[in-house]
């Protein structure tokens, strides 16, 4: 009010004169103050949306992409039973708007859940599992279901998803289908797939309704083609904001990653026939703050040869600039990826377009196979058929067929590219355990990692997408400084509050990364004159002369006394195997003085399927053989160790 009054008194100096009436320029003044309550609203009010209106609300919990992407699936299918859906981020919504969800006949609120890390929530569902732990809504009326996303060789497989389902039911929610339970160490696809045939049935049962019979293909997004548009308002590859990358703003993170310049990129391995690298990110200027044991995020972009071939066989522009514009007015979503565009920017930034596609994709591009036998096949490949399903892993999954190499396969399927563009996934950003410490590199993010590189059984090259564009991001290119565009995830890997405390770490191969950041950590700490508890390392690779990785600086921080103990098993440069297990095991009675009686904490960090499993196993035996412990005792002592927080684990599947 006082910014309108100020603006009409400006704009009408004889608004001051007494003689004047005070409002005699009221269309100044409506104006002014319309103007300052929009501003008002647009910058202090919260931005929460309302998904009230729709009778299906599929909320979805996401760190890679998978769970978003099932969420959209069923809010999709709900529309072949005659109702509204919608897919939303709880990070968008009020979330206790959810108690009003019964006023709408036939509603149910379903929720796609991943677990990240040990057990934690993903980013975009944080804040949700904040509120419902602390909150006490009364969600009575409210009908609900859970699919959860995990992966069993974790220690907390689907925790995220177990503790929505069962919080919902406590707050007075009533739950009308069985938790879904998707394993990625299996087959996270079939696991949702049957999960979701056997939902739907059950659905229609408890509202009676039916299916539309409407089973083809539903576009949720339109295409428009731009003849004339500005080029300054094209995407270019900006996650977010337009023209983001050429006007970096702080703060930095997944809507808005900073480019930071490589300073360094050498090899790590002497010899054999993997690449190993090590690359260091300028963070100079960023206001980026990271710890030891956080994780970099870096996007990648798809290769260029894939992507050329792709409008090649497709037999289009791929220069063409266009939009694809949600049908749904209502969608908070109004495109699948920042538009307008052009498909080769999307294709290059935005799209996944290197993992094998799931079974939704090949189910609704089956209908522009023209050869017969084609089409069937590929709706047999996307049923729950025992013959389908089977088809589908050897065909797809175990060949490893991405999107390319399915249309190269399949010489009568040539859908429109704009509908391609719309079923493929977000490429997705890659994590990374950083390997330094910011104690003594403030201005450096450092990465260690694997080139991914492959041949399938149909004699392609598969290339890991993020590794083989690190392993090309030079310093300088021509003269340009190579950029990478990063942002911080925050992590629970961390080393001891109190310095004193020992640690034993073990990580085999790129496992070392984090490692690296921890011990140039002690070692800082030791020249502060802090007193350091001793710091045991138990590190593999295959070959001491060939992927000894960092061999120079790990030697030198044991002859400086920052490693207490280096222990290396180089597994294949004798005929009997070594790996770390069995060295923690041939230690065992240091290991067990380290972790009983001097309180350490141990820090895992690699493959999460076999090599994690096998080291929490030796330290099962060791707590029996030492400690006196029966197995269950055992594993119940490591546990307890997990919930204080001394058993930590970064790992990978």
């Amino acid at each position: 009010l006082a910014a309108a009054l100020l603006v009409t008194m400006a704009d009408t100096p004889e608004l001051m004169d007494e003689d004047e009436p005070f409002f005699s320029n009221l269309d100044i003044f409506l104006f002014s103050l319309i103007a300052g309550l929009l501003v008002y609203w647009l910058i202090f009010l919260p931005q929460n949306r309302s998904c009230i209106g729709k009778n299906i609300v599929v909320f979805y919990g996401s760190q890679t992409g998978t769970a978003e992407e099932f969420s959209n699936r069923l809010s999709k299918d709900a529309h072949r039973y005659g109702m509204k859906g919608m897919s939303a981020d709880p990070e968008e919504y009020d979330m206790s708007e959810l108690s009003r969800l019964p006023e709408i006949e036939n509603s149910l609120a379903i929720f796609c859940m991943a677990t990240y890390g040990e057990g934690d929530p993903t980013d975009n569902s944080q804040d949700f599992y904040d509120w419902l732990q602390e909150g006490d809504a009364d969600f009575t009326g409210v009908k609900y279901t859970v699919f959860a996303l995990g992966n069993k060789t974790y220690e907390h497989y689907n925790a995220m998803g177990k503790y929505v389902d069962k919080r919902l039911a406590e707050l007075g929610a009533q739950r009308i289908f069985d938790l879904g339970m998707g394993d990625d160490d299996g087959n996270l696809e079939e696991d949702f797939v049957s999960w979701r045939e056997q939902f739907w049935p059950a659905v229609c049962e408890h509202f009676g309704v039916e299916a539309t019979g409407e089973e083809s293909s539903i576009r949720q997004y339109e295409l428009k083609v731009h003849s004339d548009l500005n080029m300054n308002k094209i995407y270019t590859g900006e996650v977010g904001r337009l023209k983001s990358f050429e006007n970096q703003k702080p703060p930095f993170d997944s809507k808005n990653p900073f480019l930071a310049p490589v300073s360094v990129n050498r090899k790590l391995n002497k010899a054999g026939d993997r690449h190993l690298m090590h690359l260091e990110l300028d963070i100079t200027g960023s206001k980026i703050r990271y710890e030891s044991g956080d994780h970099v995020a870096v996007y990648p972009i798809n290769d260029s040869v894939i992507v050329s071939r792709i409008g090649e066989v497709l037999g289009v522009d791929l220069d063409t600039v266009i939009s694809l514009n949600n049908l749904d007015e209502e969608s908070n979503k109004k495109h699948p990826f920042p538009c307008p565009s052009t498909y080769r920017t999307a294709l290059t930034h935005y799209l996944d377009i290197t993992n094998p596609p799931r079974t939704n994709v090949l189910y609704e591009l089956a209908q522009y196979a023209t050869e017969p036998k084609e089409q069937e096949n590929m709706r047999k490949m996307a049923s729950s058929s025992p013959e389908g399903k089977a088809l589908y892993q050897s065909w797809v999954l175990d060949s490893c067929r991405n999107i390319l190499a399915i249309l190269e396969d399949l010489p009568s399927l040539r859908p429109p590219i704009d509908h391609l563009c719309e079923l493929l996934p977000r490429l997705q950003a890659r994590y990374y355990s950083i390997a330094s410490s910011s104690k003594v590199h403030p201005n450096s993010i450092h990465i260690c990692a694997v080139v991914v590189e492959y041949e399938t059984k149909t004699g392609r090259v598969n290339k890991g997408v993020a590794t083989n564009w690190l392993k090309s991001k030079m310093p300088t290119d021509n003269g340009h400084k190579a950029t990478v565009p990063m942002y911080i995830r925050k992590s629970q890997f961390r080393l001891p509050f109190k310095s004193t405390n020992p640690v034993i770490m073990v990580g085999p191969g790129t496992g070392i990364a984090p490692f690296m950041g921890f011990v140039q950590e002690r070692g800082w700490l030791k020249e502060q004159g802090k007193e350091v508890g001793e710091t045991v390392l138990y590190y593999g690779c295959r070959h001491k002369n060939e992927d000894f990785l960092y061999q120079e600086e790990l030697e030198e921080f044991e002859k400086t006394g920052v490693l207490t103990a280096l222990n290396v098993a180089f597994s294949r440069d004798q005929a009997e195997k070594v790996y770390v297990q069995h060295l923690l095991k041939k230690s065992k009675e240091a290991v067990w003085r380290l972790v009983h009686t001097d309180n350490a904490h141990i820090y895992i960090c690699g493959d999460a399927r076999n090599m994690a499993r096998d080291v929490q196993n030796a330290f099962y035996e060791i707590a029996e053989e030492l400690g006196g412990l029966s197995r269950a005792q055992a594993v119940d002592y490591i546990k307890k160790l997990m919930t204080k927080g001394r058993y930590s684990q970064d790992v990978w599947s």
